[in-house]
């Protein structure tokens, strides 16, 4: 009976181990944007953050949400392939805020526990 028990755990250590290795993997090799001086006037400014999938599998961005109303991020939405990019473009809008920010953007996927964190700062004039 114990050996029994002993092949069954090893099968299933080894399955968990094979599909460990066949994960979407998310990286980007920039996860921080600073604006420097932007005008109120001026409206709003954006940037595009390239996300690369380095993983086995497709990565699929399921939530990208931002710390405040005043930044909205727009994504790729289709599974980006293992060696492929997808887009998160983030677009602060300085009507009203003069002074400096710092805001985060928290990406869900199914490339990481958690959420992969990206910043945008800059200060308002």
């Amino acid at each position: 009976m114990k050996q029994i028990i002993f092949i069954f755990m090893a099968i299933l250590l080894a399955t968990g181990m094979a599909s460990a290795q066949n994960k979407a993997v998310i990286s980007a090799t920039e996860t921080s944007h600073d604006f420097g001086t932007i005008k109120e006037a001026n409206g709003n400014v954006s940037h595009t953050f390239i996300i690369k999938n380095t993983g086995e599998a497709p990565l699929v961005l399921t939530r990208v949400i931002a710390s405040c109303g005043c930044t909205t991020p727009d994504w790729t939405k289709e599974p980006i392939a293992p060696g492929k990019t997808g887009d998160i473009k983030i677009t602060y809008n300085p009507k009203d805020r003069p002074g400096p920010f710092v805001k985060t953007i928290s990406v869900y996927s199914n490339g990481k526990t958690g959420s992969f964190i990206l910043t945008i700062r800059g200060e308002v004039e």
